[in-house]
């Protein structure tokens, strides 16, 4: 099974990262901690590793970029208990048992040093670039959410949560069964957030692990209440979870997947469409008193916190687009025979690690 998510997410608050619980040497083999800056090959590195496993029919778990979705900055081989992660700000890694469980992989080797330093002017002048137009898209994604926290501190009062629990027990007692001596354990995973390229949501990884999904329609940021039940009921029955957590608010969820009993919920909102068939929908939106919300003033409200999110998307643009010239200029300089070598070098390191595994 191929898998997608994220692991970083801009959100209000600026980015948000997991990296620290989804690199748990208590649970790897093998962490191999890439360093090297732009353009160097990292996405490349770990690109390769993911092929050369799907082909060898290992199930692979992709993390893709929050700046740019089309790159990685993890791959995960979970059978054997090994990544490779990108190492780098703003999601640094650090090896703590190294050689024993992870280790440094220095791709910064393979830049030819005194062609950098040529470039020296044009290399400060993009980064700079790069930076500045992040910190515009999160002050823009931060207003952007602060009108969205407006929203949802309207219509939390005239939430019915009555009926809301009443569905939502109904709904564990067929899912999740009954309490279990054994506590669930949770993954945490971003399915998407706002990127470069739009508001991403990777449903095909639901799609993927879970036929039986339930859609909240929230047109109000009022799912989590419901998810956090859920997550809590499932827990006690015993079952693991995949956590997803909501950009704007890491502490609140938007979505909640049980892959091995094959159900998940998903929140959407605006314009989102679940992709695939829908086993039922939980319409939120009935369940408030939307007359104390004052339909006009609403409108203008949704139209001001649109207008911020594109904002932000736009700035996420304009840093995608310096960081490519930031990589155009680096990528002369890279020795990418060299990386290729290595990552070759080390797909044959994980390929012991697979006839271990076979053989027991």
């Amino acid at each position: 099974m191929t898998l997608h998510y994220f692991l970083g997410a801009n959100g209000g608050a600026g980015f948000q990262s997991l990296y620290e619980p989804f690199v748990d040497p208590a649970e790897s083999r093998d962490i191999l901690v890439l360093k090297g800056g732009p353009g160097v090959g990292k996405s490349t590195f770990m690109k390769y590793i993911g092929r050369q496993a799907e082909e060898a029919g290992e199930d692979v778990e992709y993390i893709w970029c929050s700046g740019d979705p089309d790159s990685l900055d993890a791959v995960r081989l979970p059978r054997l208990g090994v990544i490779a992660v990108d190492g780098t700000a703003p999601h640094v890694v650090e090896p703590q048992y190294p050689a024993a469980v992870d280790r440094y992989v220095d791709l910064g080797r393979f830049y030819d040093v005194a062609a950098c330093k040529a470039h020296r002017a044009e290399i400060l002048g993009h980064t700079a670039d790069y930076k500045a137009a992040y910190q515009r898209a999160y002050h823009a994604l931060g207003a952007a959410a602060a009108v969205e926290e407006a929203i949802r501190d309207a219509a939390a009062p005239g939430l019915d949560r009555e009926r809301l629990q009443r569905r939502l027990a109904g709904i564990a007692a067929r899912e999740f069964g009954r309490r279990s001596s054994r506590t669930g354990r949770t993954a945490l995973r971003y399915l998407g957030g706002p990127t470069c390229k739009g508001v991403v949501a990777r449903f095909d990884t639901v799609q993927a692990q879970c036929p039986k999904v339930y859609e909240i329609q929230d047109s109000y940021g009022l799912s989590a209440e419901a998810l956090g039940t859920l997550h809590r009921a499932a827990a006690a029955a015993g079952h693991d979870t995949v956590a997803c957590p909501d950009p704007d608010r890491p502490n609140a969820l938007l979505h909640l997947l049980l892959p091995k009993l094959g159900v998940a919920f998903v929140t959407l909102r605006g314009r989102q469409h679940f992709p695939g068939e829908t086993y039922r929908r939980i319409h939120l939106d009935r369940l408030v008193d939307e007359k104390r919300l004052g339909r006009g003033r609403l409108r203008f409200t949704r139209r001001v916190q649109q207008a911020l999110l594109e904002e932000g998307i736009a700035a996420l643009g304009e840093a995608k687009a310096s960081h490519d010239l930031l990589e155009a200029v680096y990528n002369p300089t890279v020795d990418f025979g060299g990386v290729q070598a290595l990552a070759e070098q080390e797909w044959a390191r994980i390929q012991t690690y697979r006839a271990a595994e076979d053989i027991r």
